[in-house]
């Protein structure tokens, strides 16, 4: 967030200005990725996929998904790999009604390599714990301690390397959203007539108190760039938020080094920044799916550094296919980044709607896809009358304060689709 060259501090030995080959697909997963478009500069390409489905029989639901990455902007590096990845696997442990969808955001000189490595290990990992669906939140904290020692250990350098990952798993008609570091999920719901942003996550940056005290409790100093260089008093430990940064936002230092200059407080990987309190335990919110839920979003910080969560929602809104709404996402983020700086991040994002399943019993599966979107246009509809004439009590533990977005009885059953085409332990590491 607010990075000068990527994540970590682009004047020491951990720039990122070295990247190797990265995918946007789950290894063991379903191959997302093909290549929509290329944008007006030369070898700025969208990497994006087809609509899926996947069933939740157990409750009714059918999620309507589509991702799209698009890599960085670097007029210093102009073939610099993108270092975000996907992972969306489906049926996770052969169940119908769990399914998984993650964003993995590498930072560093192997930070696409992070990325592919947690993409591809946490996956498998918690699909291997039996556990998982009894105790969702056990098996995230496992597996992500795990993934985060296998790293470690890995041939990959993560010294001054890594990934954040933000990820959700639907389980039945219950999400459950595992965060380490500053990307994001965030969902559209509806409160009365409005719809608004319900945060998933929260970025784990210094500008949260709690983020703060902790890493300077294991030994960080935690300063701007100007600060840590002296242009501005190091004493003052205010920043305000994350808002209003003005793209020099606190860091984390050795108490007598110039690195690793991590803007955010967790990650998975970083193995010098763990020293001084960088850390790979996720924080796990759990959020139940009801009739307010139109969507959910998770995204990189590339989506996040100049748009508000609220913003995210009223565009993914706007579109009933979820391809375009990640392609309008990502063509707005990319000129708001252009507008205030002279590169962009890489910029990568998941959409997927929440709707009715008219036949509750009938799988997902290619040859089934059609039939139950083509019969969802009418059970949405049915959805979007009982969400908007509900008295049902819906309770938003972080919605965003913004301003109110109207939205009519007439717009809201427009959303259905008209087809588709083919934290836990807070210690010091």
């Amino acid at each position: 967030m607010g990075c000068v060259q990527g994540k970590c501090y682009s004047r020491c030995s951990c720039c990122c200005c070295c990247r190797y080959p990265s995918s946007t697909s789950c290894s063991s997963g379903r191959d997302v990725s093909v290549v929509v478009e290329v944008g007006p500069i030369q070898g700025h390409v969208l990497t994006g996929s087809t609509v899926g489905v996947a069933a939740v029989p157990s409750h009714g639901l059918c999620l309507q998904y589509s991702t799209l990455t698009q890599r960085g902007y670097y007029p210093d590096t102009p073939d610099r790999e993108n270092q975000d990845a996907v992972c969306i696997r489906t049926n996770l442990q052969g169940n119908p009604n769990l399914h998984f969808f993650g964003v993995f955001d590498g930072h560093g000189q192997f930070g696409d390599q992070c990325a592919n490595f947690v993409r591809d290990k946490l996956v498998d990992l918690l699909s291997a714990d039996t556990g998982l669906v009894d105790d969702p939140v056990k098996a995230y904290n496992s597996a992500f301690l795990e993934v985060n020692s296998l790293l470690h250990n890995s041939d990959i350098d993560d010294s001054m390397s890594g990934t954040t990952a933000i990820t959700v798993l639907v389980s039945g008609d219950t999400l459950f959203v595992a965060n380490v570091g500053d990307s994001r999920a965030v969902a559209g719901v509806y409160e009365g007539d409005r719809l608004v942003a319900e945060n998933l996550s929260h970025d784990q940056t210094p500008f949260r108190k709690d983020e703060y005290e902790r890493v300077r409790l294991c030994g960080a100093r935690v300063l701007t760039v100007d600060q840590v260089e002296g242009v501005k008093d190091p004493g003052i430990q205010s920043w305000g938020d994350e808002e209003n940064d003005e793209g020099d936002p606190p860091r984390l230092w050795m108490q007598n080094a110039m690195y690793p200059g991590t803007a955010f407080t967790r990650s998975v990987g970083d193995s010098t920044a763990e020293s001084i309190g960088v850390m790979a335990v996720p924080e796990v919110l759990k959020v139940k799916i009801t009739p307010h839920h139109l969507f959910f979003v998770i995204a990189s910080d590339g989506i996040f550094e100049f748009l508000s969560s609220q913003a995210v929602v009223n565009m993914v809104s706007s579109f009933k296919d979820p391809r375009d709404a990640c392609s309008a996402l990502a063509a707005e983020a990319y000129k708001l980044w252009l507008e205030h700086e002279s590169r962009t991040d890489d910029i990568t994002v998941i959409v997927v709607h929440i709707k009715d399943l008219c036949n509750p019993d009938t799988g997902a599966s290619n040859e089934t896809t059609q039939t139950i979107l083509k019969a969802s246009i009418y059970s949405e509809k049915a959805r979007a009358e009982r969400y908007l004439s509900s008295g049902t009590e819906v309770i938003h533990p972080h919605s965003e304060n913004s301003p109110e977005m109207q939205s009519s009885r007439d717009a809201a059953l427009e959303r259905c689709p008209a087809y588709v085409a083919p934290s836990p332990d807070s210690r010091c590491p």
